[in-house]
């Protein structure tokens, strides 16, 4: 097994985290522009939320959160290569989360529906916890 094959999904991510960040600016620059709003009112999150409808502020509730679990992924994946462990096993398990990664993001930025973007949350999750527990048994 090549031990580069983990970062296809750890890039598959990255990509997925500036897709989103820039369907988050583009999106807060229309509302902004039409709603004629000066970028003084909306000097923190809390302010810009304050104002924005539930359907622009999606994209940037969903870009926090590609910066919080993903950031476990993207260390177990480099540990998984420096330490040469990667197998077809953690390969699974990075593409999995990547794919349920997706999955939240597309169900989060549109119809936003809670209980289907939590069970996708809750795979994603699984798969990351299954790769550093394992990862962390092997160094036992």
């Amino acid at each position: 097994m090549s031990q580069e094959a983990i970062f296809t999904p750890f890039l598959g991510m990255m990509l997925l985290t500036v897709v989103v960040w820039l369907v988050m600016m583009v999106s807060r620059i229309i509302f902004m522009s039409a709603e004629k709003i000066d970028g003084q009112q909306v000097q923190s999150p809390d302010q810009f939320y304050a104002l924005a409808p539930a359907r622009i502020a999606a994209s940037g509730h969903n870009f926090r959160n590609l910066l919080e679990v993903p950031v476990l992924f993207y260390g177990i994946c480099l540990y998984l290569f420096v330490t040469g462990q990667v197998d077809t096993n953690y390969i699974y398990a990075a593409y999995t989360f990547l794919a349920f990664r997706v999955i939240h993001s597309l169900i989060q930025c549109t119809v936003n529906i809670v209980n289907l973007r939590f069970l996708a949350y809750l795979v994603s999750s699984i798969a990351a916890a299954y790769m550093i527990v394992r990862a962390t048994i092997s160094v036992l």
